[in-house]
């Protein structure tokens, strides 16, 4: 873990990974982040930039004056000499998570159907700045997204009346967010959507509600200790632990539910430095008094939502589509046998939402 995590890690409610290497043969090998040149952990990630296919930049711009630290995926026909100008599309990654995971994956496949793309690390998580580190803070999630569309929209190449946004898992929800207000989004999707507001208040499934008050007072304590510097934080991941002591975490909890396939993608086969799993517990405060539900009549954008029919945080996906009021262009769209965090990596999921994204981009932008 960066930053010396001091405190134990609670397993609350978090965000969004996948699941484990291996499956029917078609497995699509994850590196390690020293393997890949630019630190990808995703399957087939660039390794090289070449004339002719993908290419990806690393990049740096400031929101708010701190520095968000992003890839830049340009399309196998970029020509900074051409007058062909591109469509473009944000993809925000899952909470606790990096640019090198799953939100890289769908940055480069997006990238590879002639979309330019981006995929930052929210600020104060992974390369970006701000302090304390791996503050959450659903505004400051929020308006990364929109950063996303203000660098975007500064590069000669992209037409700014084509840019969208897809987000996953906790960017998910923190993507219908600045969609709800950001109109220069044209057409807004996510994959495995998390309401993190929702489930920091009132528990996975909505089954601790009477813990609030409990979580409420468990973050005021821990603001109070940041003014001593001491910084408290929440997360699924234990801190320090062996692949042995993961692999026993996973072997407690049920197959197929989020929190065993994220100790596994974010611990064992997709593990990155960067994404450490963990929040700031002070940020509860803020966490929990957030609710993407509560303006989802404000997107009048078309809307896709996609996630896997087993997925245990599907709920979340089909009650904030539902309360999305304010569209008529909208589609949930539902991958069959897929959990939450097999939708990050199985190349036949992953597959599977790429080409509904294709469909549904190519006809909005």
């Amino acid at each position: 873990m960066k930053i010396g995590i001091k405190k134990k890690m609670f397993m609350i409610a978090l965000m969004g990974g996948l699941m484990m290497m291996g499956m029917n043969g078609n497995t699509a090998v994850a590196a390690s982040p020293n393997e890949n040149p630019f630190g990808l952990v995703y399957g087939n990630a660039i390794e090289k930039n070449e004339p002719g296919k993908v290419n990806i930049r690393p990049v740096e711009y400031e929101v708010d004056g701190i520095k968000v630290a992003a890839n830049l995926y340009l399309p196998a026909d970029y020509d900074e000499k051409s007058d062909k100008k591109y469509a473009a599309i944000t993809v925000a990654h899952p909470n606790g998570g990096s640019k090198e995971q799953v939100a890289g994956l769908y940055a480069q496949r997006l990238a590879e159907l002639g979309y330019i793309t981006v995929a930052a690390d929210a600020r104060y998580q992974g390369a970006s700045g701000g302090t304390p580190r791996l503050r959450d803070y659903p505004s400051n999630r929020i308006e990364d997204v929109s950063g996303m569309v203000d660098y975007l929209s500064t590069l000669n190449k992209v037409d700014r009346a084509r840019i969208a946004s897809l987000g996953i898992c906790g960017g998910g929800g923190y993507t219908l967010a600045a969609a709800q207000t950001d109109k220069r989004i044209k057409a807004v999707a996510t994959l495995s959507m998390f309401n993190s507001g929702r489930v920091r208040r009132n528990g996975f499934h909505d089954a601790d509600i009477a813990g609030i008050p409990s979580r409420l007072q468990k973050a005021a304590d821990a603001r109070e200790k940041e003014l001593s510097g001491d910084i408290v934080y929440e997360g699924f991941l234990p801190p320090n632990a062996t692949d042995d002591d993961l692999r026993a975490k996973m072997a407690e909890l049920p197959e197929n539910t989020l929190y065993r396939d994220g100790i596994e993608y974010y611990g064992l086969t997709h593990r990155h430095p960067n994404a450490t799993g963990s929040y700031t517990t002070e940020s509860l405060m803020k966490l929990m008094a957030f609710d993407v539900e509560d303006r989802m009549d404000l997107i009048d954008q078309p809307l896709l939502m996609m996630a896997g029919d087993k997925a245990d945080t599907l709920y979340m996906t089909e009650d904030a589509f539902a309360k999305a009021s304010g569209t008529t262009d909208k589609e949930l769209f539902l991958i069959k046998g897929a959990s939450h965090i097999r939708t990050y990596w199985v190349p036949e999921y992953v597959d599977e939402a790429v080409n509904k994204l294709a469909e549904f981009y190519g006809k909005r932008l």
